[in-house]
């Protein structure tokens, strides 16, 4: 079975930037399971999975156009300390909600100063040209209850559970 839209993927993947520094792996953990086609991957590797099979093995590149896009200068803001208040321990790297024009978004402290915050709005992988390394696992049909909730089920699904913390809830 090839993969198309509302097929079910079973995958194992690493993931480096251009210059071969390794930024996430499944190899060592479980692989990842994803509905092909509703929006859950960076498009270049979702394209890029068209048409493969259970046991396809593959390399692909990546733009940061066709991964996180772009990075944008107008996404680093400095802000004034007394916005973060209520906030304790803030330093680098502390990630926090904001809410913009466009919603909700979430954004990195880069910088702490006496008087000022900044923070970036763009994704730490903004920017950065990405390799694949893919090994396809399994492909098969969505089911009804996978579609209509957007994510794979185990064999033994949260959602057929009558336990109260279902994750179908």
């Amino acid at each position: 079975m090839k993969i198309a839209p509302n097929k079910v993927v079973v995958m194992h993947y690493s993931v480096s930037d251009s210059e071969g520094t390794l930024i996430d792996s499944s190899y060592d953990h479980q692989p990842l399971s994803i509905i092909h086609g509703i929006g859950f991957l960076i498009p270049g590797l979702e394209n890029a999975l068209v048409d493969k099979q259970t046991g396809d093995t593959f390399e692909v590149a990546v733009k940061a156009d066709e991964a996180y896009g772009e990075r944008h200068d107008g996404f680093v803001q400095t802000v004034p300390k007394e916005m973060f208040a209520d906030i304790d321990d803030l330093q680098v790297g502390t990630q926090l909600r904001a809410t913009t024009e466009e919603g909700e978004q979430t954004v990195i402290v880069v910088d702490v100063s006496e008087d000022s915050i900044t923070v970036d709005g763009n994704h730490p992988l903004a920017g950065i040209d990405l390799q694949f390394d893919v090994e396809i696992l399994e492909v098969r049909d969505a089911t009804k209850e996978e579609l209509e909730h957007g994510h794979v089920h185990s064999k033994k699904s949260c959602c057929d559970s009558n336990s109260e913390e279902s994750c179908c809830d």
